[in-house]
């Protein structure tokens, strides 16, 4: 059987993720019998083992491994494509209209210059930006949510997207004004890794926080608050200097590897308007 059912992968999904049947079940709001039965069919047609049981609780096993993978961008795919669609054929939107996705405060100038040059191609397409937290453009490319994006290596990754390279940039240490590190002309990543008392912020990935002792940030706003207080440091691209206070300083760090900004699409994209934009970009 080479086919799976979305209810299927959906099922499989929400048990591989919680390793818990009882939770995966009220997760999915049904019970719990059915579930296992309905997992335990999926093995059999697929030939594999995809779980262990036993008295510790569940695992996965290396095909399920796979499958939570393969599954997840299934699912992703399935909603991506109801999004674009839903969005394609409302009566209220424009014929040719695109979603670009951009990090809240992140390569202000180049997505400035871009939205200008793009608006005065003839034709062009009604661009919607939409904002978004740290490394989030991946998931609105895969869900749909977005069509293209402004995508930042080696934060985020361009794993299954089509993409071209706008530009590279160094990176600085955003701290207090008033702080005697912000006197000097030049950092190294050890002289910002361990500050007593400016631990680094800390971003999600994916919802995920990293360990360490720094303040836990979702936005902008948030961080340059924090630091204006003296309570962390941060490491950016060099372009975000455009979000400075006047209680931040910037100091260029000598040995940070470089942030290099990608325009990033679906690969299976068709779109005329996309592709306008693309060409677009990749002329500034």
């Amino acid at each position: 059987m080479d086919t799976l059912e979305t209810r299927e992968l959906r099922y499989f999904v929400a048990v591989a993720e919680e390793l818990h049947f009882g939770r995966a079940a009220e997760r999915l709001g049904m019970a719990q019998p059915p579930l296992s039965r309905a997992i335990q069919q999926l093995e059999r047609r697929l030939g594999v083992s995809l779980l262990d049981r036993n008295r510790r609780g569940v695992s996965l096993t290396g095909a399920g491994q796979v499958l939570l993978y393969e599954g997840r961008a299934a699912l992703e795919a399935t909603v991506a494509a109801a999004r674009r669609t839903r969005r394609a054929g409302a009566a209220d939107s424009p014929r040719d209209r695109l979603v670009l996705g951009v990090k809240a405060a992140g390569a202000h100038e180049l997505l400035q210059k871009l939205l200008d040059a793009y608006a005065a191609e003839p034709g062009a397409a009604e661009i919607e930006v939409l904002l978004c937290g740290f490394c989030e453009q991946e998931g609105l490319l895969r869900d749909g949510r977005a069509d293209v994006a402004l995508m930042h290596t080696p934060f985020n990754s361009l794993a299954g997207f089509d993409s071209e390279e706008l530009m590279a940039e160094g990176q600085v240490a955003i701290l207090p004004a008033a702080h005697p590190l912000a006197a000097r002309p030049a950092l190294s990543l050890a002289d910002v890794s361990d500050v007593p008392d400016l631990p680094l912020a800390r971003w999600p990935n994916r919802g995920v926080y990293p360990p360490g002792n720094g303040p836990e940030v979702r936005d902008q706003t948030q961080l340059a608050q924090l630091i204006a207080l003296g309570r962390t440091l941060a490491v950016v691209p060099d372009s975000a200097r455009s979000w400075m206070w006047a209680d931040h300083a910037a100091v260029p760090l000598t040995d940070a590897p470089p942030v290099v900004t990608h325009i990033a699409w679906p690969a299976h994209s068709r779109s005329r308007a996309l592709a306008d934009l693309v060409r677009t970009a990749t002329r500034l």
